[in-house]
């Protein structure tokens, strides 16, 4: 198994960045990708970008050129760096990891909000 645990979430002011983190632990060196979701109030869970083991990654078009995702494949690590944040981010963020056939975990989530 897989265990995630995210962190970096926090208030911020419209325009500003935060840098969320995501540390995988446990058989993390069975994952293939790894990718960021978010869920706002009162809305489904949606993905916000993915990154594969070898660092293909795809964006939602709502943060592209705003959000970049990286990975630390040596230390089993996935990175948000969120720039020109909006209020329409404020959301709970959430790591994903998948490996095997079929199998995924979740991370607990980290609450981002953007508000002045």
């Amino acid at each position: 198994q897989v265990q995630l645990v995210e962190s970096g979430g926090g208030l911020v002011q419209p325009g500003g960045s935060l840098r969320l983190a995501c540390a995988a632990s446990g058989s993390a060196f069975v994952i293939n990708a790894m990718g960021w979701y978010r869920q706002a109030s009162g809305k489904e869970r949606e993905l916000v970008a993915t990154i594969t083991r070898v660092g293909t990654a795809n964006y939602v078009d709502s943060v592209k050129g705003r959000f970049t995702i990286s990975r630390d494949n040596a230390n089993y690590t996935v990175f948000l760096q969120m720039n020109s944040l909006k209020p329409e981010d404020t959301a709970v963020y959430f790591c994903n990891a998948k490996y095997g056939v079929g199998f995924q975990s979740w991370g607990q989530g980290t609450q981002v909000t953007v508000s002045s």
